[in-house]
């Protein structure tokens, strides 16, 4: 019987990674996030909440993550309410099909006709609901074309590998498969050039891992005078017309 035992463990050992099995681990890190001022003779200086940065590992070829399959698609909802999109930074995986219920009083039309998935849903009343699907992944910044403070962003991952970090700055990712990755950085109120500086290759061994402190820079917020989905200037607000308040 013990020899049984000991062939059959022999077996597993020579077959697992044949099947592409192997050991998966947790991968952590942590933000540093600083405000960047254009002003030469103040100093940066350190921000408290650190949350909504996303981190995410693309594999390397020939890694051991290099197959692996996109998380599976979700329903999500980024909720209208209050003149505003909760929750304002959305993170799901690719095929995700997202709702926009809308539960203020007056009337909304949410479009994105920047980066990533494009979409206008049209104007529509308090009580009902639209859907998009993100087939594709990238960076969509959603607006509402009647109420320029409403903004949200949704980021469509087209790997399982990713993680949002806390207000703290913690971030971990599960279920990473040892092997070499590109790691991403995300912010919304930091440059692209400024992210791209901190994609760099890590390599992710079995048991505990982590990529250490990431310094992200904030330079403030990029979108702040949006236009509507005309490309024009949004028209001022209208009190007495329902569109705008209850």
């Amino acid at each position: 019987m013990k020899h049984w035992a000991r062939y059959g463990l022999l077996l597993s050992l020579l077959v697992a990674p044949a099947l592409g099995w192997c050991q998966k681990t947790t991968v952590t890190g942590r933000i540093d996030l600083i405000r960047v001022d254009s002003t030469k003779d103040k100093a940066s200086s350190a921000i408290a909440d650190k949350s909504n940065i996303v981190v995410w590992l693309t594999p390397v070829d020939n890694s051991s993550g290099k197959n692996a399959d996109p998380a599976a698609p979700q329903r999500a909802q980024l909720l209208q309410k209050d003149k505003s999109f909760k929750p304002h930074i959305l993170v799901i995986p690719m095929g995700t099909v997202v709702e926009f219920p809308n539960r203020d009083p007056i009337f909304h039309n949410v479009f994105s006709l920047f980066e990533g998935k494009r979409f206008d849903l049209g104007l529509y009343e308090a009580g009902t609901t639209r859907a998009v699907r993100f087939d594709h992944p990238g960076i969509s910044y959603i607006f509402c074309n009647i109420h320029p403070e409403m903004s949200a962003v949704v980021v469509v991952m087209a790997t399982p590998y990713y993680g949002t970090s806390d207000r703290a700055g913690q971030v971990s990712i599960a279920n990473v498969p040892p092997g070499r990755y590109i790691l991403h950085v995300w912010h919304e109120r930091s440059l692209p050039e400024m992210l791209k500086n901190l994609t760099r290759e890590i390599v992710v061994p079995e048991g505990a891992a982590s990529f250490g402190t990431l310094h992200v820079a904030e330079a403030g917020s990029l979108y702040k005078s949006h236009k509507n989905k005309y490309g024009r200037d949004y028209d001022p607000p209208e009190p007495a017309s329902p569109v705008y308040n209850h």
